[in-house]
C-alpha cells in the first residue's frame, strides 16, 4: 500500500494496521429454548382465542318456567347463538325433537341454557305406586296451583257418627303427578301417585267425601 507525502515527493511505504476482529456473543442454549417456547405458547394462545370466538353455535335455552315433572314443549324453548361455551354441555338447537316430550328433572329457569341432565324419561309414578284421581272443589285445593312433584298428605275427615278425636285421623302420603281444571262445576282434578296399599282406603274415603288434601312440600 502507498501513501502521498506532504511535499509531494512521491509515494512512501507505511505499515498497515491489522483489521479488528469483533467477537460474536454466544447465546446460551437455555435462553434460546425459553425464547422458542414463549413464541410457541404465544401462537397457541392466539389460536385458542380465535377458535373460541369463532366457535359459535345454536343451542336451546329456556323461554319460560317449567316445573319439575312437567313435560317440555317446543314453546318452552328458544334457539340462541352462543360463542365459545367451554365447559358447558348445552343441547344443540337441532335436537329439539329429542327434547320435546321429556319431563323436567329440575325446575327450568328462563334465560338459562338447557342441558340433557335437566331432563328425564322416568315417570313420576314409582315402583310400588298406583295413580289415583281426586275431584276437588276450588276451596279443597291447598294451593292456587299444584305442580308435578309436589308432596301432599291425604287426611281422613270424620263422618257425622264418628266420635273419635281429630288426632285419630288416617294419613296417606302422596305425590302430585298433575292437576287440571275441569269444565264441570269448577272442579279441579288432581292426579296422585300413592302406595298400592293405601289406594283402597283412599278410594273409599273419597267416595264418602271424607278426604282432605294438605300440601307438605312444593316441588
Amino acid at each position: 500500500m502507498s501513501v502521498a507525502t506532504r511535499n509531494g515527493t512521491g509515494p512512501a511505504d507505511a505499515p498497515v494496521a491489522p483489521p479488528r476482529v469483533v467477537r460474536q456473543r454466544r447465546m446460551r442454549p437455555g435462553l434460546l429454548g425459553l425464547a422458542v417456547l414463549l413464541i410457541a405458547l404465544g401462537g397457541l394462545g392466539a389460536a385458542f382465542a380465535v377458535t373460541s370466538v369463532r366457535a359459535t353455535g345454536s343451542y336451546l335455552a329456556v323461554a319460560r318456567p317449567v316445573e319439575v315433572g312437567r313435560q317440555v314443549s317446543a314453546d318452552d324453548l328458544v334457539p340462541v347463538q352462543v360463542a365459545g361455551g367451554q365447559g358447558l354441555s348445552p343441547v344443540p338447537a337441532g335436537r329439539l325433537d329429542e327434547v320435546v316430550g321429556k319431563r323436567a328433572a329440575v325446575s327450568l329457569i328462563p334465560g338459562t341454557l338447557l342441558t340433557m341432565a335437566q331432563l328425564t324419561d322416568a315417570p313420576l309414578l314409582g315402583p310400588g305406586q298406583q295413580q289415583l284421581a281426586l275431584g276437588l272443589g276450588p276451596a279443597e285445593v291447598p294451593a292456587r296451583r299444584l305442580h308435578p312433584g309436589d308432596k301432599v298428605l291425604l287426611v281422613s275427615t270424620p263422618d257425622g257418627n264418628d266420635d273419635r278425636p281429630a288426632g285419630a285421623a288416617t294419613r296417606f302420603e302422596a305425590t302430585v303427578i298433575d292437576a287440571v281444571a275441569s269444565d264441570r262445576d269448577d272442579e279441579v282434578v288432581v292426579y296422585l301417585a300413592l302406595a298400592v296399599r293405601d289406594v283402597p282406603a283412599v278410594v273409599a274415603l273419597s267416595s264418602q267425601e271424607r278426604i282432605a288434601l294438605v300440601l307438605t312440600e312444593a316441588a
